[in-house]
């Protein structure tokens, strides 16, 4: 339950990115110190790609200026839509301790030359010059016509002790300063590259094609709606235009869907959709697809954008919130392509986009209320593929804080849409038994609230109903037990002396009773070893309970039934543990036997 190693997988994968022609992050084997320092090097690159929505190794690696002569600033960035200059200083450390505990020198912080760069100074006050990249950054800046409009920001990425924070202005030379601690970084840098959420755009341009042969014009229309007036542009887009913008922005552009990622597997419908731009040479693709639904803050069009036979539009806020399977598979299919430089295959290919506009200013939705249009528009859209009853409960506000407590706490990711840590899982940031499943999730919060034969019984489709699940989890304050009896649950195959049929039988009413030896009080770092000492205390004597449950009248009535063999007059039990283990009895035996 490390978040540390996940944060290692993933600076070590970012560093395998880089191609073989940059040496130093291909250390040999024997150089530790210098694997260490490629690490803290690349440790830069994961912010910088979650930040600013660097994909490419080398698009990173142009802002990293740690070498000598670097002006104390280990990277920059030059933000032309927020009209902001980043510094970054960066301290990474090689133990979970030191990440978490040590604190950087307030001498590495005065250490940053900013304002002499921005002076446009070509060395230090002892006379050493800036190395290339730093002379680079001063030229990018005087080419910035508007650079007055500039905010500096210096980033620390590193933790600082609380008493230089009210002093962290002055140290880095009146700039303001963003301070990504340990769990700063968990929260906003692992976590969202995990999930596929890491970079969250304000506007996105699609390039259309307007010629005869191309579908490109628009069909503008102007509903009134019970969430105020909104503005609906219908148009035929490139399938590469697509496919590009899922490939950058991923599942923070699917973030109000009530879906994620789906994997591309056999049958699916992603494999027909991606077999009708594979293996089909004209635009069949435009008449098989049902098309792609976006929520936008703003459209805005324009055919008169110097290019012959072109358009494009400019959408604000974007939100995909139907069509995330056809625009994730373009992406995949995008992805394997471009590395070979053909994407010939998109060519004449075009999907229908339906772009819904609602005036932020005037309507000023609440979250809410924007859930609930998306779940209205989403049900009545939805043709493809069914969305389920889980699905519509992804982005209810307690599977949410469920998800940020869960992963503050334990470094777990509960999966509230399904396939949401695809990417992460594809690239081995983490593997999938870090992952909670969310019905099973369900199951056991029953379990716990004295219902183990509801939680083993119930159906999908019941228990993520809005008014079960309602009830299942009233709030988020018991996420603790909860997540102490799944963990139970997923321990219980490491008893090697439990029957397969306690395993698939019982394992609900097993976590169950685990989950009431629960202390309020438990430290996290005491939780395996609490789980595991109740659970075999547990095992251990559930032999005695089915032992107790065949001797009352009720249950021998229901599932332990005497039978007589009329030949021999021998006496036998006719045992139905399947029955008993969701019946009406499982619940109150349990509370009788165990005390609960």
């Amino acid at each position: 339950m490390s978040k540390y190693n996940d944060l290692v997988n993933i600076i070590e994968s970012l560093r395998k990115e880089a191609p073989l022609s940059y040496k130093r992050y291909y250390p040999k084997d024997t150089d530790i110190n210098g694997y260490r320092k490629v690490l803290s090097r690349t440790y830069i690159h994961l912010y910088l790609k979650v930040k600013f929505g660097l994909v490419d190794f080398e698009s990173r690696e142009q802002y990293i200026t740690d070498d000598p002569g670097d002006a104390g600033i280990d990277a920059y960035y030059i933000d032309k839509e927020n009209k902001k200059l980043y510094f970054l200083q960066s301290k990474f450390r090689h133990t979970n301790d030191n990440f978490e505990n040590k604190e950087i020198e307030l001498e590495e912080l005065l250490a940053m030359d900013i304002t002499r760069v921005l002076d446009g100074e070509k060395s230090d006050e002892k006379g050493n010059s800036y190395n290339s990249k730093i002379l680079k950054f001063e030229q990018e800046l005087a080419d910035i016509s508007d650079i007055p409009r500039y905010k500096p920001v210096v980033v620390v990425l590193a933790n600082v002790k609380d008493s230089m924070k009210a002093k962290i202005k002055k140290v880095t030379g009146g700039y303001s300063a963003e301070i990504y601690n340990n769990q700063r970084v968990y929260d906003e840098l692992v976590f969202p590259l995990v999930s596929g959420t890491y970079y969250n755009t304000k506007e996105i341009k699609i390039t259309l094609n307007v010629d005869k042969e191309s579908a490109g014009h628009r069909i503008q229309y102007y509903p009134k709606t019970e969430y105020g007036d909104c503005t609906v542009n219908l148009l035929y887009v490139p399938t590469l235009e697509i496919a590009k913008i899922l490939s950058k922005f991923k599942n923070s552009i699917l973030r109000f869907n009530p879906r994620s990622y789906l994997e591309l597997t056999r049958g699916s419908v992603n494999e027909k959709i991606a077999s009708s731009i594979r293996n089909i040479k004209t635009n069949e693709f435009a008449l098989f697809n049902n098309g792609i639904t976006m929520l936008s803050d703003e459209t805005i069009y324009s055919d008169k954008v110097g290019k012959k036979n072109k358009a494009e539009v400019v959408v604000t806020n974007p939100q995909i919130i139907n069509g995330g399977q056809t625009a994730y598979t373009l992406s995949l299919i995008y992805e394997s392509c471009k590395a070979d430089a053909d994407l010939n295959i998109f060519s004449g290919k075009e999907v229908l986009l339906k772009i819904i506009s609602f005036n932020a200013e005037e309507t000023k939705r609440s979250t809410s209320e924007k859930l609930k249009l998306i779940e209205e528009i989403s049900v009545a859209t939805n043709q493809q593929s069914p969305v389920y009853e889980a699905d519509r409960r992804a982005n209810d506000r307690i599977q949410v804080q469920l998800q940020e407590l869960i992963f503050k706490d334990f470094g777990l990711y509960y999966e509230r849409k399904k396939g949401e840590f695809g990417d992460g899982l594809a690239k081995k940031y983490i593997s999938r038994n870090q992952l909670i499943d969310r019905e099973i999730f369900l199951r056991i919060c029953l379990s716990v609230n004295g219902e183990p034969s509801r939680g083993r019984s119930a159906s999908a489709f019941k228990l993520f109903d809005k008014k079960n699940f309602d009830s299942i989890i009233a709030d988020e304050s018991n996420y603790r037990r909860y997540v102490y009896a799944y963990l139970a649950y997923c321990k219980i195959t490491d008893f090697s002396s439990i029957s397969s049929n306690v395993f698939n039988l019982a394992r609900y009413s097993i976590a169950c009773v685990v989950s009431h030896y629960y202390d309020e009080n438990l430290s996290l770092d005491k939780f395996e070893e609490s789980i595991m000492q109740n659970l075999k205390k547990t095992i251990d004597e559930w032999p005695k309970f089915e032992k107790y449950v065949r001797t009352i009248d009720v249950n021998r009535n229901y599932y332990f039934k005497e039978v007589y063999d009329k030949a021999t007059g021998e006496k036998t039990i006719e045992t139905n543990w399947a029955a008993y283990y969701k019946g009406r009895t499982l619940n109150d035996d349990l509370k009788n036997y165990f005390n609960l």
